[in-house]
């Protein structure tokens, strides 16, 4: 059997396209580095210390945080899951009450358990007939807030995994009016900020906590990312505290070099390398209107889906989304005629779209091969009408998930498991968004969702029973 390593030098051998994170695409050209062994140290003299910099990673530091304007900029390690972690438990103690977005990542949702705290959820508004999620309404913030004085704390992912970008400066603005700060989840928006052509970064929107995940959309490592303290309403110190708990107490050199390196490319050749990427992006939306079947989604402010219900406020167009929504193929079929047909590896697979992560790293070669290899497949569909109007199903929470966790349990048929209380995550991954949360009623809705994402042949993570024929539930 071969090993990992042999696997992973013989895909790179095959010419898969990668469009999908991490951002640097395997731009060998764009970010050579040499034998990684040779740059694998500890916290040796001249090295500095990541759990107390004073030198070099102080002063590297210090330039991403000069980048992305920010008043403190923490180098992240072990992705942004370590970030959101203590980001929150850092602004909270046990048992408070937050207000967070139902569709944050699942670290959010660690968080939560962690810290014991009390979830209020806002559900995001929702494009029915895409099944996609749209943005977070800033009245229904404040209308939480307003009911739920003794929240702590505003969580929100922005933007989401189709690139959907919320009002922050407006929901910062409400959050601040009373006191509370807002932690923004925006893994995916790490490019942010350096382009017109892309929305402005959480951080100029005066969100008090802002994460980045590097990896997913720049040129840096998998598992990179950034942290940025915005304010003085969340306690830098304790944030700082618990990033020493959370993050690994060896940090790979390798991995905070790539950081650097990336910081020292966004320095020096943003504006060049924006300039071609959008030239690029724009050529291939313009080239795919020929499309009779497939439909490339825009949801800029001039596309049919930038309307005030959807709180759609921004979209970040790097985000691709190939929606076969009126034809007689699904997403799952599509993406799986790029991967055998085509060569072409995207990001994930829905019921009808799939998304591809474009970067600075992409090659225009690349953006050739999606468009060519979109018009072919394109040619051999046939119109089906779509009426199907996707919902988000609002599950009742009666304990929290620190309160399931230690309740006795029992495994029952999922499909005999309507009105009984979850003691189990079930998500879709990518991007793991919880569908139902431990301590949440099992509704006939839910599982109805569940069977047709299992008939389909989509990921679903959570359940101990891994053939999805079974659920936990609390006895």
């Amino acid at each position: 059997m071969n090993s990992l390593y042999k696997k992973l030098v013989e895909h790179g051998k095959k010419g898969y396209y990668p469009m999908h994170m991490p951002g640097h695409k395997r731009n060998t050209q764009m970010l050579p580095m040499d034998n990684p062994y040779g740059m694998d140290i500890t916290e040796i003299e001249g090295f500095d210390d990541l759990h107390d910099p004073k030198e070099i990673l102080k002063t590297s530091m210090e330039r991403a945080g000069k980048l992305y304007h920010s008043k403190h900029t923490e180098y992240l390690i072990n992705g942004s899951t370590v970030g959101i972690l203590a980001g929150i438990l850092g602004s909270t103690k046990k048992g408070d009450k937050i207000i967070m977005a139902r569709n944050c990542h699942k670290s959010v949702y660690n968080a939560v358990f962690l810290g014991e705290l009390n979830p209020v959820y806002v559900y995001p508004q929702f494009i029915g007939n895409r099944g996609i999620n749209g943005g977070i309404s800033p009245q229904k913030i404040e209308s939480l807030l307003i009911n739920n004085p003794d929240v702590k704390l505003i969580v929100i992912t922005s933007p989401t995994y189709e690139g959907i970008v919320s009002d922050i400066e407006k929901i910062a603005e409400i959050a601040h009016s009373y006191n509370i700060p807002c932690l923004i989840d925006e893994a995916h928006g790490a490019h942010f900020g350096f382009d017109i052509n892309f929305p402005k970064s959480s951080v100029e929107c005066d969100a008090d906590i802002v994460i980045h995940s590097l990896h997913k959309t720049l040129p840096s490592f998998t598992q990179t990312a950034l942290m940025h303290i915005n304010s003085s309403i969340v306690n830098y110190d304790i944030i700082k505290e618990y990033l020493k708990i959370y993050q690994s107490s060896s940090p790979s050199y390798i991995l905070m070099a790539g950081i650097d390196q990336c910081i020292e490319i966004l320095e020096n050749q943003r504006e060049e390398l924006f300039n071609n990427f959008y030239k690029r992006l724009s050529l291939f939306y313009d080239n795919m209107k020929c499309l009779k079947y497939i439909e490339i989604c825009s949801f800029n402010k001039e596309s049919n889906f930038h309307k005030e219900d959807l709180c759609i406020y921004d979209s970040d167009p790097s985000k691709i989304i190939i929606s076969v929504n009126n034809s007689n193929i699904t997403g799952l079929e599509l993406y799986n005629l790029l991967l055998s047909e085509y060569k072409i590896q995207v990001e994930m697979a829905a019921k009808d779209y799939v998304i591809a992560i474009t970067t600075i790293c992409d090659t225009e070669a690349g953006f050739r091969r999606l468009e060519d290899a979109l018009m072919k497949i394109d040619n051999e569909l046939s119109f089906i009408e779509n009426n199907k109007n996707y919902h988000i199903t609002e599950n009742i929470m009666i304990f929290t998930s620190y309160e399931t966790f230690y309740k006795e349990k029992e495994e029952i048929l999922l499909q005999e498991s309507a009105d009984r209380i979850s003691k189990e995550y079930i998500y879709l991954y990518p991007p793991g968004i919880p569908l139902i949360v431990p301590g949440e009623i099992i509704s006939k809705e839910f599982i109805h969702d569940i069977l047709e994402y299992k008939e389909s042949g989509f990921t679903l993570r959570g359940l101990i029973d891994q053939d999805l024929n079974y659920i936990s539930v609390v006895k």
